[in-house]
């Protein structure tokens, strides 16, 4: 029996790494987080949570908030992006609650994020804390922070995201490959549709472009977008660049109607690269291990990048339960063995941006529970 409590330090204050904490907490572990930010900035972006992710959500009591902050559709509809031709309507709604036993929730990425601060005493969180070192003696890992900051813990969870301090600590420098395509996103009010009525929940699929749309409240008073969308010459990686509303609507003016008046409508955009990154040798070393978008980035046609890292957060906890300093490296191991192939499948379906595109058995996205899916050995 450990004299103390497990004290475990995670890099980045994200979705991935707030939930990591909570979960963490729940087991008796002192969590510590450290943010680069200086505080959180309500990005207008939407983030859609399935039945996988909202299993986790659940165990940390936030289901009730987001049902009442959140949109829940009745169903996912692909439509050909000039006919509007319906390919596919997956049927969301009860049917996918009674499936699955969790609903299907639309919201505010910023709204999630919230309400996933909320969990967690304001006091765990330092901001304004950028890593710049990490070394490992025993058990024991050291931090070194760029405002002259030092602290320790018996474990490190790299949760800062695609551009990871943690992962080049740990595996070197590494480039990403341009996709040749980016994603423009906005969430605006739907007054500014004057009335048109549009598609709850809807991805237009066309021959080399696509646009996802959906409302983020139950009040259908926000309405969001993503495209994919090629540009060959553009390489910027970063969520707060503003995108050209006229290179925009030039881009999708031979689609449908709809989608037209919607990007008409919107008065903002931002804009970033799609890339992707090489499958990782391994998660961690020793006492420290990455999580979420720093291990196991992915594009967002399947919209379970969020959720994947929130998986993560639960597995991890069921990992490090009852473990001493000594034990953490094997648990960190076990953890890396036990969602690797899951996320690897993932990352692989969604590049092929197929997903929902015609008739799809989403069972073993939607049907996963990382609180009761078996832990594999250490590899």
């Amino acid at each position: 029996m450990a004299d103390r409590p497990l004290r475990v330090a995670i890099i980045g204050a994200g979705i991935g790494g707030l939930t990591a904490a909570a979960c963490l907490r729940r087991v008796g572990v002192e969590v510590r987080i450290y943010e680069q930010a200086r505080g959180f900035a309500r990005l207008g972006a939407g983030i859609q949570q399935a039945p996988n992710s909202l299993r986790v959500l659940r165990q940390l009591g936030l289901e009730p908030a987001l049902r009442a902050l959140a949109f829940q559709p009745e169903a996912n509809n692909s439509r050909d992006f000039d006919s509007g031709a319906l390919t596919n309507s997956q049927t969301l709604g009860a049917t996918v609650e009674d499936r699955y036993g969790a609903p299907y929730l639309l919201m505010h990425r910023g709204d999630l994020h919230a309400a996933l601060a909320g969990t967690v005493p304001a006091g765990i969180i330092h901001l304004d804390h950028r890593l710049e070192g990490l070394s490992q003696r025993g058990t024991t890992v050291r931090m070194t922070f760029s405002n002259g900051a030092t602290a320790e813990a018996d474990a490190v969870i790299g949760a800062d995201g695609v551009h990871s301090v943690v992962r080049t600590i740990l595996l070197g420098a590494e480039k990403p490959t341009y996709t040749g395509r980016v994603a423009y996103r906005t969430v605006f009010p739907t007054a500014l549709l004057n009335g048109l009525a549009v598609e709850a929940c809807c991805k237009w699929w066309g021959p080399d472009r696509h646009i996802v749309s959906y409302f983020v409240n139950p009040r259908k008073d926000e309405l969001y977008f993503v495209t994919s969308t090629p540009e060959p010459d553009y390489g910027i990686e970063s969520w707060s660049s503003k995108g050209d509303l006229a290179v925009l609507r030039a881009a999708y003016q031979d689609f449908h109607p709809q989608v037209r008046a919607i990007l008409a409508a919107c008065p903002d955009v931002h804009k970033w690269a799609l890339v992707v990154r090489d499958p990782l040798p391994r998660w961690g070393e020793g006492n420290i291990v990455l999580l979420g978008d720093s291990c196991h980035p992915m594009t967002p046609y399947m919209a379970q990048g969020a959720s994947t890292s929130i998986e993560d957060g639960a597995v991890l906890s069921r990992c490090l339960d009852g473990v001493t300093p000594d034990g953490v490296a094997a648990a960190l191991r076990r953890f890396e063995a036990t969602r690797k192939p899951r996320t690897s499948e993932i990352q692989q379906t969604s590049a092929q941006n197929t997903w929902l595109r015609g008739s799809t058995n989403a069972d073993w996205v939607y049907g996963y529970d990382a609180w009761t899916v078996p832990l594999a050995e250490a590899a």
